[in-house]
């Protein structure tokens, strides 16, 4: 992959992706998640998606990578029990807390990307050290303000498409909703970014998650080496 991973351009390097690479990076990785959730005989699950394993060609076509964590699930079976793995500001929130992997935690993963891919800033970062806001709740609180496209990447210098901007972000907000029955399926989310669908009715606020199952503790692959760390509900609340 000539062009490296989406993280190298979104981070790493000085000057920043052109807006249209990005919406094209966006659509891209969305149709590589439909083909794994619903054109293939089986359902595959990632449990990875992050901007270090989205590879580029000499073109900035998608390639989805490092397939390490991904499982085979039937079409028609909800959540799967695999064991937590990926790396943390991906991860979906009831995954966390279950350790069950499903296409919808793989939707919530491509929503925190969109976001990043938006924002040119990284989920793990605090975006407010005052309020201690992470990405999507930031991105959350610009919606309810209707300020949402403050939220795009400054270093664009306002060199991109409104329409864009607003339908990546809206997409991202849906796609990383706390409550996994309300986030949409990747062809929904496709759909939209293609502007064959209408945008979603979000709340103003952020919702605010809620789960029953919490098992005493969950293992999380570590995303920069083999070794595996254990993490208590305790943990996973700070």
């Amino acid at each position: 992959m000539p062009n490296g991973s989406l993280d190298f351009h979104l981070f790493g390097k000085k000057s920043p992706l052109e807006w249209s690479v990005r919406y094209k990076i966006a659509t891209g990785l969305a149709s590589a998640l439909l083909y794994l959730h619903e054109e293939w005989e089986q359902c595959v699950v990632h449990r990875d998606i992050k901007t270090s394993n989205i590879m580029l060609d000499s073109g900035f076509n998608v390639k989805l990578g490092d397939f390490g964590l991904a499982r085979l699930m039937d079409h028609e079976l909800g959540p799967q029990t695999t064991g937590l793995a990926g790396t943390l500001g991906y991860l979906a929130p009831e995954y966390v807390t279950t350790g069950k992997a499903s296409k919808e935690s793989d939707v919530y993963s491509f929503g925190v990307v969109a976001l990043e891919i938006a924002s040119g800033r990284k989920v793990m970062d605090s975006v407010n050290h005052k309020a201690d806001l992470g990405l999507v709740e930031w991105v959350w609180g610009l919606l309810g303000k209707g300020e949402l496209l403050l939220g795009v990447d400054q270093r664009l210098n306002k060199a991109f498409d409104a329409k864009q901007v607003e339908c990546l972000m809206m997409v991202g907000l849906w796609c990383t909703h706390p409550d996994r029955n309300l986030r949409p399926s990747i062809r929904q989310a496709l759909q939209v970014l293609k502007f064959e669908g209408a945008l979603p009715n979000l709340p103003m606020k952020m919702p605010v998650p809620m789960y029953c199952a919490k098992p005493d503790a969950l293992e999380l692959s570590s995303c920069s080496g083999g070794d595996s760390i254990t993490y208590t509900n305790a943990d996973l609340a700070r």
